[in-house]
């Protein structure tokens, strides 16, 4: 597609080329060589970027490509509003706009932007969830060819966002959060699961970016994103950001200040076991909240209690949780010598789990071993991996590597341990009362997958504090509307009887993208063709059915043909 408007021709020397067809001269520009061995030419590869203007030579009206190429290129603030595809993608855009009015976003943000950029923040993060990316530079891809919550449904260019996300304040998040949570009722018990990740970043001037421990090294540096989530109502209540280099458990004091301030009072945390710590179960009980966190049964603390109990439970009925094929029992104690309150150790066994972990145990010792042997009688030294399950033999002359034996019994005590884990909880509950708390939290780890696998924010890609804080804001509201569409479809799956592919998020969105409207001759848009049985089905889960679809069709070309500011009426 063209856009409408004119930039300059880019100065790219020796890669540059026009070529005149029908009167017009189309700019071509070289991405890329390739040699052909046959002929032994090296063949330049060429793509279309734009049309030279007749009027100024030394510019052109870019097309789509032109911005995979020169992605910092400047664009005029906003495009004409008649310049739009023919055919709008309407059907994801009617279910956003649903869930935004049912969480009250656009009266709520209304309060912190102002008209037009009210309009423009909810279009970028409609955009993440539909596109999965959050790259603004596309954003006008995505705008030619769906209805918008902006004035006028105007679309705007890549370097207009790139100014309204610099123009974001912390106060604007900090004030919306605030609302946010002042508006649950914090006179019902719920249990918050809190869980963080980390993410590159691709672009520097960012305070929190520091290279620290990262899950996955891509070798960038890195800043930590935790969520808190409302295990009870299934929603997103805040988000913490920090420094790359500060880990989960120094970070939960802070949290626990945050919920505190928030006005939260009867809550429950559900924990991985990276934040277990002494001080930060401490901590949990200072602010009077209760807890549930996993640990592994090889954990030093829990260790004793495992193989007390190991060989009691794991084949009596009475202690089979049919949920999860688990068998558990549960212990009250003191976990460390200067606890002042008794905890509930729940200890699980799981014949799958067993398998699973016995297999990967294994499959860790032989790589070990590969590796040994290949740098056997090198100067090498190993780290305490290696030292926990091998005796390394060198040569004390020359500190030469000769040989690795197997400690033959701390493998056997680790796996004698496998398919045993632990939660422990503050409060006094059953072994399937704690597993069911804790499972609940399968959600919120969902939101992080999705976060990243579906809203394109694996990483950051902006710069300046000011940038990167507006699109972990849109990413939080992006996440409160995406988990929306997760609970619901979830909840309507379950009263079905089969389970059709086409329920999950992704294949729902791929689905509502083909309820479209088509431009006539007339100007004006009208949808191409009802709504089908499928998309009935997904729809049904948020309370839409064919009539809403046909009557907001009519809403939106009626914007189009007339302009207007937005309604959030229904």
């Amino acid at each position: 597609m063209y856009l409408n408007c004119l930039v300059d021709i880019p100065d790219a020397k020796g890669k540059i080329t026009f070529r005149n067809k029908s009167g017009t001269d189309y700019v071509y520009y070289e991405y890329g060589r390739d040699y052909d061995p046959e002929t032994q030419k090296t063949n330049p590869k060429r793509a279309t970027i734009g049309k030279r203007s007749k009027e100024d030579p030394l510019k052109m009206q870019p097309n789509d490509i032109f911005l995979k190429f020169f992605p910092d290129a400047e664009l005029p603030e906003e495009f004409d509003r008649s310049y739009r595809s023919s055919c709008l993608r309407i059907g994801d855009y009617v279910l956003i706009r649903r869930i935004m009015l049912d969480y009250k976003l656009p009266e709520i943000l209304g309060h912190y932007f102002e008209g037009k950029d009210l309009g423009l923040f909810l279009d970028l993060a409609a955009y993440s969830i539909v596109t999965e990316n959050n790259a603004g530079q596309y954003y006008p891809g995505y705008a030619y060819n769906h209805p918008l919550f902006t004035e006028d449904m105007k679309v705007y260019s890549d370097s207009k966002v790139s100014d309204f996300l610099h123009s974001i304040t912390e106060d604007q998040c900090v004030e919306f959060l605030n609302e946010w949570n002042g508006s649950r009722d914090h006179r019902e018990k719920i249990y918050i699961s809190y869980d963080s990740t980390n993410k590159a970043c691709q672009a520097g001037d960012i305070e929190i970016v520091e290279y620290g421990h990262p899950k996955v090294d891509q070798g960038l540096p890195i800043f930590n994103y935790a969520v808190a989530y409302d295990t009870n109502n299934r929603e997103p209540l805040f988000y913490d950001k920090y420094p790359g280099s500060i880990n989960d458990v120094s970070q939960l004091e802070f949290m626990l200040e945050t919920a505190y301030g928030y006005g939260y009072r009867k809550v429950g945390f559900i924990l991985d076991r990276g934040y277990f710590s002494k001080g930060n179960l401490d901590d949990i009980d200072a602010k009077g909240y209760s807890f549930v966190i996993m640990v592994k049964g090889m954990a030093d603390f829990v260790n004793a209690i495992v193989r007390d109990k190991k060989g009691s439970f794991e084949k009596k009925r009475i202690n089979y949780i049919d949920e999860f094929d688990l068998y558990g029992t549960t212990v009250k104690t003191k976990l460390y010598v200067t606890d002042e309150k008794d905890r509930y150790v729940h200890v699980y066994y799981g014949v799958q789990r067993e398998s699973a972990e016995n297999r990967a145990l294994e499959g860790r010792i032989r790589q070990m071993k590969k590796y040994l042997k290949k740098h056997e009688n090198e100067v090498k030294q190993f780290g305490s991996g290696f030292e926990k399950y091998f005796l390394l033999h060198y040569n004390d002359e020359n500190s030469v590597f000769q040989f690795a034996e197997e400690k033959t019994g701390v493998i056997d005590d680790e796996i004698s341990l496998c398919g045993y884990f632990c939660i422990v909880t503050s409060e006094k509950m059953t072994a399937k009362e704690a597993i069911n708390l804790y499972k609940s939290r399968d959600d919120s780890e969902k939101l992080f997958r999705g976060d990243k696998s579906y809203l394109g924010n694996k990483s950051l890609r902006t710069s300046g504090d000011e940038a990167a804080g507006a699109k972990i804001f849109i990413e939080f509201i992006a996440l409160i509307i995406r988990n929306r569409i997760y609970t619901c479809l979830k909840k309507k799956m379950k009263e079905m009887d089969k389970k059709p592919n086409y329920m999950t998020v992704p294949a729902a969105l791929k689905e509502l993208e083909k309820i479209e409207m088509i431009r006539h001759t007339d100007n004006i848009y009208r949808m191409d063709h009802p709504v089908t049985k499928t998309q009935k089905e997904i729809l049904s889960a948020f309370g839409i059915d064919a009539a809403n679809v046909k009557y907001r069709a009519e809403e939106i070309g009626k914007m189009l043909s007339t302009g207007g500011k937005h309604t959030w009426q229904e």
